[in-house]
This record gives structure tokens, C-alpha cells and sequence, in this order.
């Protein structure tokens, strides 16, 4: 935590394209199982607690993602095309073996999040390479490809406000960096109605098989 932002900037913002009840497709890791995570990331909860939740919107272990690829909405998409992409997703994954990712222990303080940066980055980087050439034998790919930070979100700005005491919140705390196993990929149908990206599963598609 180096270096952050002065101030920060709710996260909950209606982006391009969505509105309320709107769902979307779109690819992430998740982190179901995962202990040595949601340790990690309840010790952030209990350091960002005191800012109150007014300031800050703590996630639960149920919603953590690191997020890989968007698809497109629900409502222009057809089930064909996703059920191709799955089809081409389970045989490009195929040929990338699981892997451990070590996230934190620092967090990234960003004007709308606090991060913790996956690493290594390069074999999330291969899986999300993969997920966009599947999506790619199918149609356009969408987003770009650069700029991925592969990273997963323990706590989402919720008020417009200086950094400084969400910096000096975190550094009265010690934390430990957590491992994950990364065994799998899973296509979502994502909704962020109640400010907080909750899902159901549309397919999960394994690494190595």
C-alpha cells in the first residue's frame, strides 16, 4: 500500500448497459472451499468494520471472484451461443493444469475497491487467454485483453471520501497471504441489484480435463 489514491468514490454506479433486474454472463473464478481465502479475507472485514457500512461493502465469503471475462447480457444473448462457448471453454481449459494462486497479504487500495492481487498472474492470465479464444470460435470477443489485473475485491467503496482513513485502517492490522487452489472455471449469471455481485452458476468447466 504504497501508494493510493487521495480520496475514494462509491463502486456502485450503474455502468454502461446495466439497470436494475438486468443479469449478466460473464466468467470467474470463484472461491467456494476455499478456508485459507475466506480467513484472509474475513481479516479484512474486521480491519474495514470500524469505517462503517456507510463507507465500505464488505464481502462475504459466498461472493468473492476474481473476475476473468465478460460475455454479454442475458437478454442478448441466446442460450446457443452460450452453450457453444461452454462447449469451446471445456476444450481449451482442458489443456491448462490447476494451479495455486497466493493472494495478498497487502491489499491494493483503489478509489472504488480494496484488491488483493493474485499471484503468480501468469497462469490466470492463460486461463483467461483460453476463456476469450473460446468465446472467440463462437463470436466477437468482447473487452479488451489488455489491462487485466487478476485480483479479488474483499471490500467495495460505498461513499465518495478520503483514502486516508481506509489506508490507516489497514495498516493497524497484520495480515497473512492466503493460497488457492484454482481448479476450475465458472460461467456466471451475475446481478448487482442490491449492491453486491451476487450469481447463479451457469456451467462449471474444469482445468486438465
Amino acid at each position: 500500500m504504497s501508494t493510493h489514491p487521495e480520496s475514494m468514490r462509491t463502486h456502485w454506479w450503474w455502468r454502461p448497459g446495466w439497470r436494475e433486474g438486468r443479469r449478466f454472463y460473464t466468467w470467474h473464478l470463484v472461491f467456494d472451499g476455499q478456508d485459507d481465502v475466506h480467513r484472509l479475507a474475513a481479516d479484512y472485514r474486521t480491519a474495514l468494520a470500524p469505517l462503517g457500512p456507510d463507507s465500505f461493502t464488505l464481502i462475504p465469503d459466498q461472493w468473492l471472484h476474481l473476475t476473468m471475462q465478460g460475455v454479454g447480457f442475458v437478454d442478448e444473448t441466446d442460450a446457443e451461443t452460450v452453450d457453444a462457448i461452454v462447449t469451446a471453454a471445456r476444450h481449451r481449459l482442458a489443456g491448462i493444469a490447476a494451479f495455486d494462486v497466493t493472494l495478498g497479504p497487502d491489499a491494493v487500495v483503489d478509489q472504488e475497491a480494496i484488491l488483493l492481487p493474485a499471484q503468480p498472474a501468469e497462469p490466470v492470465h492463460a486461463v483467461r487467454d483460453a476463456i476469450r479464444a473460446a468465446i472467440g470460435d463462437v463470436v466477437e470477443v468482447p473487452e479488451q485483453a489488455d489491462g487485466f489485473r487478476p485480483h479479488v475485491s474483499v471490500a467495495y467503496s460505498a461513499a465518495a471520501g478520503p483514502a486516508d482513513p481506509v489506508v490507516h485502517a489497514l495498516a493497524r492490522s497484520t495480515f497473512t497471504s492466503a493460497r488457492a487452489c484454482i481448479t476450475s472455471a465458472e460461467l456466471i449469471v451475475l446481478g448487482r441489484d442490491a449492491q453486491m455481485y451476487e450469481w447463479t452458476s451457469y456451467a462449471t468447466v474444469p482445468l486438465g480435463k
